[in-house]
């Protein structure tokens, strides 16, 4: 696809060096989105089965069926945002309402019948995560359309996911910490009030930025420039190629995020030190944001992207070898493994941001990213849809020791399913980057 200004030849000034006070008002709104993101799926059903008497087969059938949803409706989102592009920032604060009463509904629900708390959890979840999409979609919009160079593309995607992965931190620490002192409903009234606290700093913080690129919203083009939907976008060879090799490494990666409780209860007998592992590997993931930023300006974004792939793989296959008692290794495997995450994180969105200059379809812009959006989702509905049902076959049962064949089985799925996969994900993109790494515009 090649755009209007494209199509006319022409002339682009070259963009100006980004200055870290401008990435970091960029990037302080994706603290609270990340913050708020983690509980929805990690805390919430724990806490309607404890506090509620909800059953866990219940709510994991809504949460399948509004992750699928949640997916679904991501391109229509993106397309619906790409109309008014003009419109982002009234976008942007309705997301961020829906995204605020939502969690707040979430976690503070009224007295209810067994039937009435789940329907309320089914759409108060909806409603939270599709502001979290609406906001998270034209958020990283901006960020592509904002003009950059394509070194300066990591340093904006490295920067606002490494703001993100503290709000992760954040949000896996606070509740277990409040549920010291408080009872359940009153820890998360406690989280809840956090949210919108760093939802309003760090919307202001990102507005500030917001008036001083204005113009980047007013790059996109009338949307009678642009085309279709999200389905006009995958005739692109190179859109197809891109979120297969994007979608085949998520699913690689949602595989252990949804058996990790599993395999730490059950297979290294460590429930007590979830915590410890969750903070090693998301801070490791924010420190070596700078590391892969510097890997992606020598040896470019996409040969980048396909390295870290080979290390997560190399780090992350030892965890099949592991059993109760091993700590100490399983760290060490969350350092290495989340050191790869940073570059998962922060590389694909400025590869993304890099095609979109290169074709000029900033007119498109949230729809590449709304797709990125629906397979990273629909990886993780698809790992959870085949993972589980996979184990209960193989004779796993949750809350009991995996030892002996179960164990193997436990860590066989969680470890050594998921390295095959990236390994294909890599290869994939190795014999791609001839188009996936595409030289950017000479810029005149």
């Amino acid at each position: 696809m090649t755009g209007p200004a494209a199509a006319q030849g022409k002339q682009v000034a070259p963009p100006r060096k980004h200055n870290r006070p401008d990435l970091f008002l960029y990037g302080a709104l994706a603290l609270p989105l990340a913050f708020a993101g983690l509980p929805v799926y990690l805390h919430a059903p724990d806490f309607y089965a404890t506090t509620y008497g909800l059953s866990l087969a219940a709510l994991g059938a809504v949460l399948l069926g509004l992750r699928v949803v949640d997916a679904v409706q991501d391109p229509l989102i993106g397309a619906f945002s790409d109309a008014f592009a003009h419109r982002r920032k009234p976008i942007l604060l309705a997301g961020a309402f829906l995204l605020l009463a939502g969690f707040a509904g979430l976690f503070n629900p009224p007295v209810l019948s067994g039937t009435g708390y789940l329907a309320w959890f089914a759409v108060n979840v909806f409603v939270c995560t599709t502001g979290f999409s609406i906001m998270s979609i034209n958020y990283q919009a901006l960020g592509a359309l904002w003009p950059a160079s394509s070194p300066d593309r990591t340093r904006i995607t490295g920067t606002r996911e490494a703001l993100g992965l503290v709000g992760i931190l954040a949000a896996s620490v606070l509740p277990s910490v409040l549920r010291n002192r408080y009872d359940a409903a009153a820890a998360f009234q406690v989280v809840t009030l956090v949210l919108a606290v760093l939802l309003v700093v760090g919307g202001l913080l990102f507005l500030r930025w917001y008036a001083r690129h204005s113009g980047t919203a007013a790059k996109a083009t009338s949307v009678a420039t642009a085309p279709g939907g999200f389905r006009d976008l995958l005739r692109d060879r190179w859109a197809r190629r891109f979120y297969g090799i994007y979608f085949t490494s998520n699913f690689a990666s949602a595989i252990p995020a949804v058996l990790v409780l599993f395999y730490i209860r059950d297979r290294l007998a460590a429930e007590t030190w979830t915590g410890l592992f969750l903070l090693v590997y998301f801070l490791s993931g924010a420190v070596s944001m700078p590391v892969w930023q510097r890997v992606a300006r020598r040896a470019g974004t996409a040969r980048a992207w396909g390295i870290s792939m080979v290390v997560a793989v190399i780090t992350f296959v030892w965890a099949f070898s592991l059993g109760a008692g091993d700590i100490v290794p399983f760290v060490i495997v969350c350092v290495l493994s989340g050191a790869a995450l940073g570059a998962d994180l922060s590389l694909p969105p400025a590869l993304l941001a890099d095609r979109i200059d290169h074709v000029e379809d900033q007119a498109i812009a949230s729809r590449y990213f709304s797709g990125a959006a629906f397979f990273a989702k629909a990886s993780f509905a698809l790992a959870t849809g085949l993972t589980l049902p996979m184990l209960d076959a193989l004779g796993y049962v949750p809350g009991q020791p995996a030892v002996a064949e179960i164990g193997i089985y436990l860590s066989g799925v969680y470890a050594l399913v998921p390295c095959a996969i990236k390994i294909t994900a890599a290869v994939w993109l190795f014999r791609s980057l001839n188009m996936i790494a595409e030289k950017p515009r000479i810029e005149n």
